[in-house]
């Protein structure tokens, strides 16, 4: 009992981060998606500035948002089993990084969704792999790889329709590849530079 109470509390702030989520939505739905119209974020103007922040709570349907809810438990669960102590910097980072690049270099549409971060926790967790090579952060990085490699090489793509905030998902996979190269860890033995466990 007291083993599921401890692992509860270690994915304690993701599930209230998700709640959040759902809460935003409800009262996006009940303002009319006034939330959407007036704080997504808007490419180069001042009032979608807004939107570096607050784009990730923000979502266009009950489809968008329970889309993006899996993963958002998945990957952001992979990250606190893994690197509990960098989850909220890497979140962070994610967030700032992906919605600055995003301002600076998207198409002018009205950016809204978690994908941001959900691309951008992918790229944290596969880059860490590849620059600490601990058994836990190759093992975050496969299982990354395995359940969302594909839908995250389509989801940088172009699409026909231009619905979907595919430049907005390639800042987010840039800005989690900055985040681990930030927040990894090494340690010295035998005068050399190895990698360090990603806790």
């Amino acid at each position: 009992m007291q083993s599921v109470y401890a692992a509860l509390r270690r994915f304690r702030p993701l599930i209230a981060f998700v709640a959040l989520l759902w809460a935003v939505h409800v009262l996006n739905i009940a303002t009319g998606n006034a939330l959407t119209r007036d704080y997504g974020l808007i490419p180069r103007t001042v009032e979608g500035l807004d939107g570096v922040l607050l784009m990730p709570l923000l979502h266009g349907s009950w489809q968008h948002l329970s889309a993006n809810t899996p993963p958002l438990l998945v990957l952001g669960g992979l990250i606190l089993l893994l690197a509990p102590q960098r989850f909220w910097k890497a979140t962070i980072i994610c967030i700032l990084v992906g919605g600055v690049l995003t301002w600076l270099l998207a198409r002018p549409n009205n950016h809204i969704g978690a994908s941001l971060l959900i691309f951008g926790w992918f790229g944290f967790l596969v880059a860490l792999g590849v620059l600490e090579r601990s058994a836990e952060a190759l093992f975050g990085a496969a299982i990354a790889l395995l359940l969302y490699g594909v839908p995250t090489f389509l989801g940088v793509v172009p699409g026909e329709d231009g619905q979907v905030s595919w430049d907005g998902h390639l800042a987010g996979l840039v800005a989690g590849v900055s985040a681990a190269v930030i927040l990894r860890k090494r340690r010295r033995t035998g005068g050399r530079v190895n990698s360090r466990s990603i806790r």
